[in-house]
């Protein structure tokens, strides 16, 4: 059959959606874009703010009505959390954000005997971690590796604890190993990712830091790129800083979660640290790695967040001078305890400080990427937008090459100039 999938959301999702992928050109399909004539369509959906709730019903209404005769199927944490929502788009096929293979099993299942089709846990009760194949499509230069799922730490604005559950930890000799697999399938960069990868080993024997398995990771594979995805401030230790400043294939790319830069903002959002733990968090990441790009996630308009409370929030990510960051207007999730907290904001005084925001990260950024200039920059080439080649330094600055060059090869690239969302360079011979 062809089959074709549309992901949203977060690097687990897409590191799923890969794994789903292999699993089904192992049985013979064939994986095709999403806006082919296919036999089955695959929505793995997010549910980390309503408008990403919004995204998942549109594109699923879009695929109904574009593909009436397919199967249907959707997964992911939206499904988890809102399965009656779903159920009532008129889609063949409801999982949750967990048992990928059943899920798959039940789309097969509803093609062949054009029946409804659904299994959905409780996540609250997930105690295993579920092994997939890592690797998707070979086209793909950069490979996710999931090593964990879940979360405990039901910060009050948050969906994700109740849609993934607990932590479970992928085994460390199971991490490795498939490292390993990537290494001999041809990709140059693996992104070690997770809901909260912070949490990995806390639910095996010893409870190992998560500095051992990225070690372990740095070292199997020395000749690929290792990318962390989003990082706690408090991992950030001392010893984490230590252990791990010595791999050359380690990139230089922190995302060090933030949320807020006001101390009594981050107490009603229940995050486990203040501004003060964070920065040294961010001046340890400095020491071990000079040149480092530390990148952020920034919630404004928060229930109650004052005109002073977000000034303070201003003036410390001009203090960090973060190389890139994501801004968002706090997003109402039912379920959560920030919903019920008084002081929530109208949209336009969130929209109106997310734009504000928006402004100092981009000024950020460009300092970040203006620095950059006349240094040298290893640049993994992912593909051609008009007559350049573009791709990845290490830090994770876009990089626009002028001229065509083999797509996953690594370029040696001296940076000239800021150009567009990065920066432009010449490839040194």
């Amino acid at each position: 059959m062809k089959i074709a999938f549309y992901t949203l959301g977060c690097k687990t999702n897409q590191y799923e959606t890969q794994a789903m992928e292999r699993l089904l050109c192992e049985q013979g399909h064939e994986i095709c874009s999403f806006e082919d004539d296919c036999d089955c369509y695959i929505v793995n959906t997010c549910s980390v703010t309503a408008v990403a709730d919004k995204k998942n019903r549109a594109i699923i209404r879009r695929c109904r009505r574009e593909h009436p005769q397919a199967i249907l199927g959707v997964c992911g944490c939206y499904s988890q959390h809102a399965a009656q929502a779903v159920r009532e788009l008129e889609v063949d096929v409801v999982g949750g954000s967990g048992g990928r293979q059943q899920f798959l099993e039940d789309l097969l299942a509803a093609a062949q005997s054009h029946t409804y089709q659904e299994h959905l846990d409780n996540a609250l009760r997930r105690r295993e971690f579920e092994v997939l194949p890592a690797g998707g499509l070979q086209e793909r230069t950069r490979a996710m590796l999931k090593v964990q799922d879940g979360c405990t730490n039901f910060c009050t604005y948050c969906i994700i604890p109740y849609t993934r559950g607990p932590i479970r930890s992928a085994p460390l000799e199971t991490a490795v190993a498939q490292a390993k697999q990537l290494e001999q399938a041809g990709y140059r960069e693996i992104v070690v990712t997770g809901i909260e990868i912070a949490g990995w080993g806390k639910d095996l024997p010893g409870k190992p830091p998560v500095w051992l398995l990225i070690a372990e990771i740095c070292k199997a594979v020395p000749h690929l790129r290792i990318r962390l995805g989003s990082l706690e401030p408090r991992i950030v230790t001392e010893e984490f800083a230590a252990a791990l400043s010595g791999f050359q294939n380690l990139c230089p790319q922190f995302h060090l979660s933030m949320q807020s830069g006001c101390d009594t903002v981050l107490a009603r959002m229940k995050r486990k640290y203040t501004t003060e733990e964070y920065m040294e968090s961010l001046e340890r990441l400095r020491n071990a790695f000079p040149g480092c790009a530390i990148t952020t996630d920034m919630i404004v308009g928060f229930p109650g967040e004052t005109e002073e409370e977000f000034e303070k929030s201003l003036s410390f990510i001009r203090q960090c001078r973060f190389a890139d960051m994501h801004i968002f207007p706090y997003s109402r999730r039912p379920g959560t305890p920030a919903a019920e907290m008084p002081g929530q904001l109208p949209n336009a005084v969130k929209e109106e400080r997310s734009r504000r925001a928006i402004v100092v990260a981009q000024e950020m950024s460009e300092t970040y990427r203006r620095s950059l200039t006349g240094t040298v920059q290893a640049v993994l080439v992912e593909g051609m937008e008009g007559e350049h080649s573009v791709g990845h330094a290490m830090n994770y600055v876009k990089i626009y090459i002028p001229g065509a060059y083999p797509r996953n090869e690594i370029q040696t690239v001296a940076v000239k100039s800021l150009y567009g969302d990065g920066v432009t360079g010449e490839v040194i011979q």
